[in-house]
């Protein structure tokens, strides 16, 4: 019955005694099947739409940006106000005008954050290397796309690249952008999405188009050899260091360290810094600078400011008199983000699939992408002169007979019966035939006819050399090569970051400046660390640790001292006790591994704390072998932060000693067995690898446990575990000695 409305089913809930039935209770719900449902979609999402670029160099935020730009005829003409710009892109984008405006920003060219900028901006749009100096609103600032854009785009409107349906399929968008260059290595992108994230740091123009031209042409060609390192905007220094950049270049993570640039003013007395690391801000340095100023530790310094005008970034530091302001900068490298790392992960989204990838990796994916872009675009040109010879074939034929052609559209009497008669006539198919009936009139003169058929021999060749190239791998990677040039030739500009190598920076005597006095140092078993005043151990309470964690160093030193941290992948990793901050009993530490960036899954296994490197360590290998290296061979004149091969390889590590002159050892099997050793029966090894000597002997599965420094009165008669001749089996504990021998295991 019309108009009738249907009974709603839904189950009433009717509250009995004024108490609704199953309120207040705690459904059960699984987490296992609440995150695949819930947060597994939002993650990938996050990761596939959101945070992670493409092998164009674009996350979806700013190719959606750059081409609603594009086809609002933006590569040319007049700025228009950003808030029209804005306004348009959520057309495509739909996450509000301040996430769209503020992605703008940062690709402008007032912003300063890109060393290719896509945006050509008008207006106040803040600076990157500012942390307090905000861009104008959209309503004020005027933008449109840099010429370099036009690379961006070239032939994207021939079908070089897949194009989807937007958010409410009322246009098309492209899935990627038809870069005619490795824009992915251009300008630095970052992103963090759920478990990834994405750090890529920015190239030099003409070196990435030169060093893929020489890639396509050999595919073994040294990368570095033409692209040495990365460039970044606003010309700090890059401290080059081979073994890290390699790392970089072929994994796609690693650290990059920085240093800002400056000069001195002899007059003023004071010094100008000009450039800074790409990663931090002024405002951040000068908090640093003045923290430093009032703690004590810097009394060079009368007064820091800010100086940034028109001409650009200027922190201006005044000195106090008689200062060396080389010196002083040494020491601000070391204290302050004035000397910097930019942490690199190349994490691009390869097919819809995440994939972190070193430099060459990336330029041959994006080699892949451009042949297929190249490619399809040559297949657009085939099909529409294809199509063009196909209508002039047929527009030749009524070249034979202008006269019967006019006669047949004269004398049909339907007007739809004139294509068909057109094709009987001069036997020709339906689009040449509907090609000629639409020719007006005033055309169908010979003069006319022979000037559009003139083409034909023209197109045929060109017909012949489009079907080469798309059966030629080999001229493809031709025509791309010729398009890297010409992008390198012009837009290409000279490097703004200089390359100082770790041999031409002078070392300077920290140990001068830096404020010693009595610290502890702590250092546990997962590998936290911490330093501790003595006034402030006394005035704490007991050590907050990790569940499971422990203490295994506890050395009483001074400030600056040196650390050596032995990993378990054979490597030594140095440190001042004064780069670390004191600290106090109740808060976990410095992690080592994080601190002192170790590779992933290394982690420190000892802390060895000294000032003249005196003493000498023992290394314990499960096969019952000891090496005793002096701690001198650990001691290096430049300020090497990584010592590889720090101990042998061969053999899994069990345990390292260290002592400041020769005394007894207890040396542990996982048996049970102790031997009771003097360390000066063996001899010193200078080399770092050494295998060392047999000192246990084992019987089969057991293994070296531990050494550890004999204290007196430990054993009840300790010449039950001495021997005289090594290696030696060791003996099984005592009853009076089987319970020490428990507490150790």
């Amino acid at each position: 019955m019309a108009g009738k409305k249907k009974k709603d089913k839904t189950p009433k809930l009717k509250p009995v005694n004024g108490v609704i039935e199953g309120a207040g209770e705690v459904a059960e719900q699984h987490i296992v099947s609440s995150i695949q449902e819930n947060f597994m979609p939002y993650a990938m999402s996050l990761i596939l739409s959101r945070a992670i670029p493409e092998i164009d160099g674009f996350k979806p935020s700013h190719r959606k940006l750059l081409y609603m730009m594009y086809k609002m005829g933006l590569l040319s003409g007049s700025r228009t106000k950003s808030a029209n710009i804005v306004g348009a892109t959520m057309k495509l984008n739909p996450h509000g005008d301040a996430a769209i405006y503020d992605t703008m920003v940062r690709m402008s060219r007032g912003y300063e954050a890109l060393l290719h900028p896509y945006v050509d901006s008008k207006g106040n749009f803040g600076k990157f290397y500012s942390r307090d100096m905000a861009w104008a609103a959209s309503r004020y600032t005027e933008a449109k796309l840099d010429k370099l854009c036009a690379e961006l785009f070239r032939d994207i409107d021939k079908d070089t690249v897949d194009f989807v349906d937007n958010y409410d399929n009322t246009m098309k968008e492209p899935t990627l952008l038809p870069a005619t260059y490795p824009s992915v290595l251009i300008n630095s992108n970052t992103g963090i999405a759920v478990g990834m994230a994405s750090n890529i740091c920015s190239f030099n123009l003409r070196e990435v188009c030169e060093t893929t031209a020489a890639l396509i042409r050999d595919p073994d060609h040294d990368v570095m050899s033409t692209m040495p390192a990365p460039d970044f905007p606003g010309g700090a220094s890059i401290v080059y260091d081979e073994e890290v950049m390699k790392k970089v270049y072929e994994t796609g993570r690693g650290s990059i360290k920085l240093r800002a640039g400056y000069t001195y003013d002899k007059s003023a007395k004071c010094i100008d810094i000009h450039s800074i690391p790409y990663s931090t801000t002024c405002e951040v340095i000068i908090d640093k600078v003045i923290d430093l100023v009032k703690s004590g530790k810097i009394k060079d310094i009368s007064d820091i400011r800010d100086e940034t005008g028109l001409d650009g970034l200027k922190i201006t530091i005044d000195l106090k008199k008689g200062v060396d302001p080389d010196k002083l900068m040494r020491k601000l490298y070391r204290m302050t983000p004035l000397e910097d790392s930019y942490a690199c992960n190349f994490n691009v989204l390869i097919g819809g699939v995440p994939m972190v990838l070193g430099v060459r990796n990336l330029l041959e994916e994006w080699i892949a992408f451009r042949i297929e872009c190249v490619r399809r675009r040559t297949f657009f040109d085939l099909n529409k002169k294809k199509d063009k010879l196909h209508l002039l074939k047929g527009l030749e034929k009524i070249l034979l007979d202008i006269d019967k052609a006019i006669k047949i559209v004269r004398e049909t009497d339907e007007e739809a019966e004139v294509v068909p008669n057109l094709m009987i006539g001069f036997g020709i198919d339906e689009i040449q035939a509907e090609y000629v009936a639409e020719i007006k009139l005033r055309h169908l003169n010979r003069e006319y006819i022979l000037k559009r058929t003139k083409d034909i021999e023209d197109l045929e060749k060109e017909i012949e050399q489009l079907e080469a190239i798309l059966k030629s791998k080999a001229r493809v990677k031709t025509i791309i090569v010729k398009e890297l040039k010409e992008v390198a030739d012009k837009y290409g500009k000279d490097r703004q970051c200089e390359i100082i190598y770790n041999d031409d920076i002078e070392d300077d005597d920290e140990d001068d400046d830096i404020p010693d006095y009595p610290v502890h140092l702590f250092f546990t078993k997962e590998g936290y660390f911490k330093k501790i005043t003595p006034q402030s151990l006394r005035m704490s309470g007991e050590h907050k640790l990790k569940d499971g964690d422990e203490i295994t160093e506890a050395i009483e030193f001074t400030n600056n001292c040196d650390l050596l941290f032995f990993t378990n992948k054979c490597q030594c990793y140095k440190a001042k006790a004064y780069e670390f901050s004191d600290t106090k009993t109740s808060v976990l530490g410095d992690y080592i591994p994080a601190k002192l960036q170790m590779e992933e899954g290394e982690l420190a296994v000892k802390m060895i704390a000294t000032k003249d490197y005196k003493g000498f360590l023992l290394f314990g290998f499960e096969n019952g072998k000891i090496a005793k290296v002096p701690l001198e061979s650990y001691a290096t004149k430049t300020n090497r932060k990584k010592l590889t091969k720090a101990y042998c390889d061969k053999f899994p590590l069990s345990d390292i000693a260290f002592s400041l002159e020769d005394k007894e050892f207890v040396v542990s099997a996982s048996s049970g067995r102790m031997l009771l050793m003097h360390s000066g029966i063996l001899n010193l090894k200078t080399s770092r690898s050494t295998q060392g000597v047999a000192v246990l002997r084992l019987k089969k599965g057991h293994r070296l446990f531990s050494i550890k420094e004999y204290e007196e009165g430990r054993f009840s008669k300790p010449s039950r575990y001495r021997t005289r001749n090594l290696p030696a089996l060791g003996a099984l504990p005592s009853a009076e000695d089987s319970s020490e021998q428990l507490s150790i295991l």
